[in-house]
């Protein structure tokens, strides 16, 4: 299986929408409590649903060569940053906003340490 597709709640499709085309998604379905938009590479879907009642939990990390440079762009666009480009202790760099409704976005850079950090479960030899 591959995923394809994920759908958050939201609870004002206008302001949601020109949020995400702000970050680099396209849209490619358009509705009045529904759209659908492709990644700012690959071949990722990502939707926005109108819900009555949003609760954020999910957090979307967006993956980047860099983390500086996308977060100073974003910036001077007006998106801001709760936490400034970092280093962690799980070997990635990145920088976290919230979205209109609370759902949290990571923009970061993991690097080998993406799939194979030191810590990874090893398969039987």
């Amino acid at each position: 299986m591959r995923l394809n597709q994920v759908t958050l709640p939201v609870s004002e499709i206008a302001r949601s929408k020109a949020f995400y085309q702000g970050l680099g998604f396209r849209l490619l379905v358009d509705s009045p409590d529904y759209c659908r938009f492709l990644a700012p590479e690959g071949d990722t879907t990502f939707s926005l649903h109108v819900e009555e009642r949003v609760r954020p939990g999910a957090v979307i990390y967006l993956e980047c060569e860099d983390v500086d440079a996308v977060v100073a762009r974003l910036t001077a666009a007006g998106y801001a940053f709760d936490t400034q480009p970092r280093d962690e202790r799980w070997l990635w760099r990145e920088a976290s906003l919230l979205d209109p409704d609370g759902h949290r976005i990571k923009v970061y850079h993991g690097g080998e340490n993406r799939i194979d950090p030191p810590w990874r479960v090893k398969p039987d030899a």
